[in-house]
């Protein structure tokens, strides 16, 4: 549930029915909500946002108006830097409002979902509890790049790279069975740096081979100093699908894992799912290779690329991992439970672990629960971290709250 109060919003209801406007306002009434404005077209609607005294809120969009269709108001909103919250009623299917969906977000406006005519008061208040507003909501913004040079000074051992972990939540337990590794840039002067900062140039430079070999490297003595301590994290490693046919990459990997004391089961490696191999007879070799010394293989973000069932066959891939994009809000959104439940159902009939990404709130826990997935990993229950604040995290933590 949001932490904001919806009660206290200030709304904007457009729709061309007078019949619709009424109920909308009764009902906002109804559950608290008394700061409502109507506009009975978008040219209407448009108009009362350039004029309002105080921004709206959220405004509650009809798709199909004469005039000014929704979807053309939502051009001209984002036109205008609207920040309210957008939601859309309207009698189109249940597909069409899913498009709609997406056509908002691809505006950049701040969409909370969309809702089938007529309005109910349960549904509504369901989507209004999901509010937030957008300057609160987590913005993955391009970043400049890091240069060559820190980039290969970083991957010799010099300062620079930096690796966090994602606790991966085991959905029947609610313990922290094991955490992704994900690589940062930490910039003397720009400070905390993503991977945009630095993925792109590896592969362009020619470097992502080394970046990964590095990153893999300071993952597994993390992982043998955790075993020292007495805690036993299974961790995942992300590989680009074309270093596995690297020479002696097999070798690699497994000497690295002996010299640390680390059992190779307590590792997964990782590849995304969009990733196209340029060697895909070589990969699966090494692949079958790696299964065989009991590495663990995942395919990351499924659902987002193009894989092949045969293809799927014939990787021998131990874990499946569900693309946020089919996670969060898919309570709410038909065709991507439609999606989550189908890859649910395929993760199981092949014998693989199922992990669902990007839960950020109860409803996505729960219906990932469910559904019998065996790991959640999402900002609900923790976000990446160093290991210093993971080690507090995994002490604290009580399960999913």
């Amino acid at each position: 549930m949001s932490e904001f109060d919806f009660t206290q919003l200030n709304y904007l209801v457009v729709d061309d029915e007078d019949f619709v406007l009424n109920l909308s306002v009764r009902i906002l009434g109804k559950l608290g909500c008394e700061k409502v404005e109507t506009a009975n077209n978008g040219n209407v609607a448009l108009e009362k946002i350039d004029a309002a005294a105080e921004p709206f809120d959220i405004a509650i969009c009809d798709l199909n108006m004469p005039e000014m269709d929704g979807v053309e108001f939502m051009r001209h909103a984002a036109e205008k830097d609207f920040s309210g919250g957008v939601i859309f009623l309207s009698g189109e299917d249940e597909r069409m409002l899913d498009t709609a969906r997406d056509l908002a977000e691809a505006h950049n406006l701040n969409i909370i979902g969309a809702m089938p005519k007529p309005l109910k008061p349960d549904a509504l208040k369901a989507l209004l509890e999901q509010y937030t507003p957008k300057e609160e909501k987590r913005s993955y913004v391009p970043q400049e790049s890091i240069t060559e040079e820190e980039l290969k000074a970083g991957i010799d051992g010099g300062e620079g790279l930096l690796l966090v972990y994602q606790p991966k939540i085991n959905v029947k337990s609610g313990e922290i069975t094991g955490v992704e590794t994900l690589a940062r840039w930490q910039h003397p002067e720009r400070g905390m740096l993503g991977p945009g900062a630095f993925i792109p140039l590896a592969e362009h430079s020619g470097l992502i081979d080394d970046l990964t070999y590095a990153i893999y490297r300071e993952a597994v003595n993390q992982v043998g100093e955790w075993l020292s301590m007495g805690i036993q994290l299974k961790t995942s490693i992300n590989v680009a699908v074309n270093t596995f046919t690297r020479a002696k990459f097999t070798e690699f990997v497994t000497e690295i894992a002996l010299e640390q004391g680390v059992d190779p089961s307590n590792l997964v490696l990782e590849v995304t799912e969009s990733q196209v191999m340029e060697d895909a007879t070589n990969c699966l070799e090494i692949m079958m290779r790696l299964r065989m010394k009991k590495f663990g293989l995942s395919i990351d973000d499924f659902g987002t690329g193009h894989s092949s069932m045969s293809q799927l066959k014939q990787i021998p891939f131990t874990e499946l991992k569900i693309d946020r994009a089919f996670v969060f809000g898919a309570v709410h959104d038909s065709s991507a439970r439609a999606i989550l439940e189908s890859s649910v159902s395929l993760a199981k009939n092949m014998k693989m672990e199922i992990v669902a990404e990007g839960a950020e709130n109860r409803e996505d826990w729960d219906l990932v629960e469910k559904l019998e997935c065996d790991y959640v990993q999402g900002f609900y229950c923790a976000k990446p971290m160093p290991n210093d604040q993971l080690m507090e995290f995994t002490e604290k933590w009580t399960g999913p709250h």
